[in-house]
């Protein structure tokens, strides 16, 4: 993940007299791997630089760092890290596509207990199980064979638990998508990263406290770095979607990281990206031939703000006898999820298509929810009783913390309800997918943005012309909680 913000990073400060030098320094300390090797590439379909882009990149809860060394007792205990056993495993998976023009990109994320098809035999487990499976039975090998240069053996079969993890996001999407680069991150990263740039602002929506990862923080917008920054990531116990909303915060985390690398004050600090560039050798590893000055000229387009946070459709929380609480995901959903978004990339001027009007006997059959995240007072019942005068089912009003974005949210598959209820609120909201409504079932998200019918700055259309907002209608794929990149403050999020 701060390999991503790094190569953003890249991009921007390669326009600058001095931006080269940093590049190829990073180019030439940075620690890589051999995992999109030709046997993967002749599988997959690998494409060069000139085509889409599909970067995996993954977190690995190691007591390693880059080069294969423990961790010191001193740094294992600033970030709660544990015992440095040398056990690695994969706390965090996001592939992002790029498509051919390097304009815009969409991060997706793949929760860690995920229940799906290892790759290379090892059976239905969780996601981040197809690591450790391969290299386990891969250092296992090597021992039985007469290895015995622990360096080595640790190397090989990390290396072929990467390319098991890797053939399995890429089996989990369907053959949409084929991983042309990989880069990971350690437990330091967090640390490293965030300490060189002076930190991050994020925004909770309460207090929150765990002592596994360390996290202790209060509600609302707070600068986080260091040890701070791992335990924001890091948590999962008292949160109320667990897990979920851990790749919230990650997502929102890598927003709020982006923006700040990119901002002016960091790109003309020389001190500050040459702090970044040590941080990234120190605690990155990228596939073999990754030539980041190269990529950052060829991906500059990206620096604009076009990035989407989305996370792989689920199904629900399942029990497995021998394996334990999972989260249950749905193949067919994960591949027709992945696919129409790696599409979008060919409709990247258009607008998305809403219907004209809707007629209350075409909205009967969607039941509404709102929720007042807005600073007006009684908004959610107005909202509520404007959508049910057009004819869909009332559902419950509720208030939430403050937030600036008015968004959407439907089931999986449910986009045409959600269109109806943009259409309805004037158009101009973000929609996206919460895998805990039931088909049929919208929720409305009001933020402080909201100047759509029952607000006091509501202006009605023209009865002669398109309806208001319509040519601002996005209904492009956009996580909840997370801001663009080029938003203007954090959002709060669990």
């Amino acid at each position: 993940m701060r390999t991503f913000v790094a190569l953003l990073s890249a991009a921007v400060i390669g326009v600058t007299w001095y931006g080269w030098a940093f590049l190829r320094d990073l180019n030439e300390g940075v620690t890589t791997t051999d995992v999109i090797s030709s046997s993967i590439a002749a599988e997959a379909g690998r494409k060069p630089l000139d085509g889409a882009v599909d970067i995996l990149l993954v977190g690995m809860d190691s007591r390693l760092d880059a080069q294969g060394n423990p961790l010191s007792q001193e740094a294992l205990d600033m970030l709660k890290g544990g015992i440095p056993d040398g056990e690695m495993n994969t706390d965090t998976m996001i592939l992002v596509h790029i498509p051919v023009d390097g304009t815009r990109a969409v991060a997706i994320s793949f929760p860690r207990d995920s229940y799906v098809e290892l790759a290379d035999d090892f059976g239905m487990q969780r996601l981040n199980a197809a690591f450790a499976s391969q290299r386990n039975t891969t250092a296992g090998q090597l021992v039985e064979q007469g290895e015995t240069d622990q360096k080595k053996i640790d190397a090989e079969a990390a290396a072929a638990g990467r390319k098991t993890l890797i053939k399995t996001i890429e089996n989990l999407a369907g053959g949409s998508v084929s991983i042309d680069r990989y880069a990971e991150v350690n437990l330091a990263s967090f640390y490293e990263v965030t300490k060189a740039i002076g930190g991050v602002d994020v925004c909770l929506n309460a207090d929150t406290q765990d002592s596994d990862s360390g996290a202790d923080f209060r509600q609302g917008v707070q600068t986080i770095s260091g040890a701070q920054a791992l335990s924001f990531v890091r948590q999962r116990k008292n949160l109320p979607n667990g897990d979920l909303d851990r790749i919230v915060r990650q997502q929102t985390f890598i927003g709020a990281l982006a923006q700040k690398v990119l901002s002016s004050g960091t790109l003309t600090d020389t001190d500050k990206l040459s702090d970044l560039v040590t941080a990234v050798k120190k605690s990155v590893i990228l596939s073999q031939g990754w030539d980041v000055a190269t990529f950052a000229e060829q991906m500059s387009g990206l620096v604009g703000g076009n990035i989407q946070f989305r996370t792989i459709p689920i199904v629900g929380d399942l029990s497995v006898p021998g394996v334990g609480d999972v989260l249950e995901v749905d193949p067919a959903a994960v591949k027709q999820f992945i696919t129409d978004l790696a599409g979008e990339e060919k409709e990247e001027e258009e607008e998305d298509v809403v219907p004209s009007s809707t007629t209350a006997a075409d909205n009967a059959n969607v039941t509404v929810s709102v929720v007042n995240a807005s600073d007006t007072g009684g908004l959610a019942g107005t909202v509520l009783g404007v959508l049910g005068q057009k004819g869909f089912a009332e559902g419950v009003k509720d208030s939430g913390a403050i937030q600036p974005a008015t968004a959407v949210l439907h089931s999986p598959g449910g986009e045409a309800d959600a269109k109806k209820v943009v259409l309805a609120l004037g158009g101009g909201v973000l929609t996206d997918v919460d895998g805990s409504l039931n088909p049929g079932e919208v929720v409305v998200r009001l933020g402080t943005d909201y100047a759509g019918p029952g607000s006091e700055s509501f202006e009605a259309p023209d009865p002669g012309g398109a309806p208001a907002g319509s040519a601002g209608v996005s209904t492009s794929p956009s996580t909840s909680s997370t801001p663009p990149l080029t938003a203007s403050g954090p959002v709060c999020v669990n």
